[in-house]
């Protein structure tokens, strides 16, 4: 009888110890995984968020960017992270469940290995090529490209990349050829389809709406059920010719997988409240991007997303035989 009192009193201890470690957090500053260089959109959309979370909790939120190997680095670097909140991880969805598909040295799972906090943002791709392509219209590019098979080139931010994904995703399922043209980021990629000598990119309203709306390229669609209140003349993908091409740039946030419950309480509910927040809404409209309603905007949501980006895109990777490159 002793012993199991003495057992019953550990359990209460160890439970008044992590409640109380949860009321405390964050107790230091928090580090947040941004597996991208400065100043592409999910850094930014990163530290946007980390600014509201550091004033609503009383703690420096710190953006670490670990670039390399297609978000890869930062992810496996954030998997291997000690779980008690104090290192949280930021990626678009699209490249995090890729990665262990493209990269053998990606040695970690994008559902198993994370616990979801949060969507920061959703940013639809657009289907843009050079402004003196031989095309005025989607049906007429896809036509020209069936014609043209490995003819047409694409470029991308990088293997792995949204912007690689988002047209593998598109050549596909419009079943076309079209040969890809990785950078090292999306601005050199965009400077040359401005310039010409690249035919097509599969890019975000933020990268290329500077462009687009001085001319300097030539928006085709939106792949996303409507169409953007910033390029009102662009339709949809559906309308276009394509329907159910719809691909867009998820911002995510996740805690390690092993987190305490209540530490993850905490971070989900300012999220919730993040979204609330006027400023945090404009600054995330400015960045042509939306904020997720819904059921998008649960952990749950972001968990069933994140799954279900990962099979689409797995299989697509499969089936295409893409390369990191």
């Amino acid at each position: 009888m002793k012993h199991k009192t003495l057992a019953l009193t550990a359990i209460a201890a160890s439970l008044w110890v992590g409640a109380a470690g949860a009321q405390e957090y964050p107790a230091k500053p928090v580090t947040v995984i941004v597996p991208f260089a400065a100043g592409g959109p999910t850094d930014v959309a990163a530290r946007i968020y980390r600014e509201i979370f550091g004033r609503t909790l009383g703690q420096q939120f710190v953006v670490e960017n670990a670039a390399g190997a297609g978000g890869t680095t930062g992810a496996l670097r954030a998997a291997r992270a000690t779980p008690d909140g104090y290192t949280i991880f930021v990626h678009n969805v699209a490249p995090h469940v890729a990665g262990p598909a493209l990269y053998p040295t990606a040695v970690y799972d994008p559902v198993k290995n994370f616990e979801p906090i949060g969507t920061l943002a959703f940013a639809a791709h657009y289907i843009v090529v050079r402004k003196d392509f031989p095309a005025k219209d989607l049906k007429e590019f896809i036509a020209f490209a069936k014609a043209n098979p490995g003819k047409i080139n694409y470029g991308s931010a990088g293997g792995g990349s949204a912007t690689h994904l988002a047209c593998v995703l598109f050549g596909q399922q419009a079943g076309l050829e079209i040969t890809h043209v990785p950078y090292r980021g999306t601005g050199p990629a965009l400077n040359d389809l401005v310039a010409g000598t690249l035919d097509l990119m599969c890019d975000q309203g933020l990268n290329m709406m500077g462009q687009a709306t001085a001319g300097g390229v030539k928006v085709l669609a939106v792949a996303q059920k409507t169409r953007f209140p910033g390029l009102p003349d662009v339709p949809t993908s559906a309308q276009a010719g394509l329907p159910g091409f719809e691909v867009s740039a998820a911002t995510a946030m996740y805690a390690i997988a092993g987190t305490p419950a209540p530490v993850v309480a905490k971070l989900t509910q300012t999220m919730a409240a993040a979204y609330k927040d006027a400023g945090v809404r404009k600054r995330i409209e400015d960045l042509a991007s939306e904020l997720p309603a819904g059921d998008q905007a649960t952990p749950a949501g972001l968990a069933a997303f994140t799954a279900s980006e990962m099979a689409r895109l797995t299989e697509a990777i499969k089936k295409g035989g893409v390369k990191a490159q």
